[in-house]
C-alpha cells in the first residue's frame, strides 16, 4: 500500500532533527532543469507568475540563487521534516519513531512541483513551486506537461514493491492531476473527511487537510498493509461512515459541535 500526499508552501529548516537516514530524490536532473528556468526570473516576475507578495518573491529569488547540485548537507533536510502545513501538522513527523520513519520511507510519497516525487528521507533544499504554476520550460507549457508520465511510472514502480497494490490518494486536486490516475495499474482508494453541518455532512478544506495528515500518520504508526484496516481510523473525532462510502471512496465523518 502506498500513500500519496501534497507538499506544503511553508517550510521548517530550524527544528532539531533526531531521525536518522537520508536518500536522494529520484528526479534531481529534472529539478535542475526547472531550477535553470527559475533562476532567470526577477523577483517581480516571480511575484507575477506565482501571484505572491514581493516579500515571498524575494525570499524565493534568493532560494533559487542558492539552489545547486550536488546538495550540501547544511542546506538540506529530509522532505517529510522540511514541509510545514496542515497536512504535515497532522502527520507530526518530528514525533514519529525511527521505525515509523523507516516504514514511511517505503509507503509514503509526496508530489512536488520542483522535485516531482519525494520519499520522506529524500533530501531537499528550500523552494516554492506549486504544481499548478504555468512555468514554461523548453517546449513544455506548464509543470503538468513537463512531468508528463515520469511521476506515474515512479509511482507504479513503488506500487509493484508493495504487499498490496493499493494507492491511498490523500493529495489535493492540484497535485493529484499530475498522477494521471487512469494509467495507474492499482486499486485507488480516496479517504474523504466531512464535518456535520445542519442535517448533513460537508467537506471543509482546512479540516480535511489536517485529517489527511492524521490518516497518513495512522497508517504509518499502525504499519497498515490492507486497505480495509483503514476503516478503523478514529482520530480527531472521525469515524468511518459506511452509509456515505463506496468501494473506493472511504468517507469519515465527525460531529464538531
Amino acid at each position: 500500500m502506498l500513500i500519496i500526499i501534497s507538499p506544503a508552501k511553508t517550510l521548517d529548516y530550524e527544528t532539531p532533527i533526531s531521525i536518522q537516514g537520508e536518500s536522494e530524490a529520484p528526479f534531481l536532473k529534472e529539478s535542475a532543469q526547472l531550477m535553470k528556468e527559475l533562476k532567470k526570473l526577477s523577483p517581480q516576475e516571480i511575484s507575477e507568475l506565482m501571484k505572491v507578495s514581493s516579500k515571498i518573491a524575494y525570499l524565493n529569488h534568493d532560494r533559487y540563487a542558492q539552489w545547486e547540485l550536488p546538495f550540501q548537507k547544511e542546506n538540506t533536510r529530509q522532505a517529510l521534516l522540511a514541509f510545514k502545513g496542515e497536512v504535515f501538522n497532522g502527520i507530526d513527523a518530528y514525533s514519529l519513531s525511527q521505525e515509523d520513519m523507516d516504514y514511511a520511507q517505503n509507503h509514503l510519497q509526496m508530489l512536488s512541483g520542483l522535485y516531482g516525487l519525494l520519499r520522506p528521507l529524500d533530501m531537499i533544499m528550500p523552494y516554492r513551486l506549486e504544481m499548478g504554476i504555468k512555468l514554461k520550460t523548453g517546449k513544455h507549457k506548464n509543470l503538468y506537461d513537463f512531468w508528463g508520465n515520469k511521476i506515474n511510472k515512479k509511482i507504479q514502480e513503488s506500487l509493484e514493491e508493495q504487499k498490496e497494490r493499493v494507492l491511498i490518494h490523500l493529495a489535493s486536486a492540484e497535485y493529484y492531476k499530475s498522477v494521471k490516475a487512469k494509467e495507474i495499474n492499482a486499486r485507488i482508494i480516496t479517504p474523504i473527511f466531512k464535518e456535520a453541518r445542519g442535517n448533513g455532512y460537508k467537506m471543509i478544506t482546512i479540516y480535511a487537510k489536517k485529517a489527511r495528515g492524521l490518516m497518513s500518520r495512522f497508517i504509518i504508526q499502525n504499519k497498515i498493509e490492507y486497505p480495509e484496516d483503514i476503516k478503523h481510523f478514529d482520530i480527531g473525532g472521525y469515524f468511518f461512515n459506511e452509509a456515505l462510502s463506496t468501494e473506493n471512496e472511504f468517507v469519515f465523518t465527525r460531529q464538531t459541535s
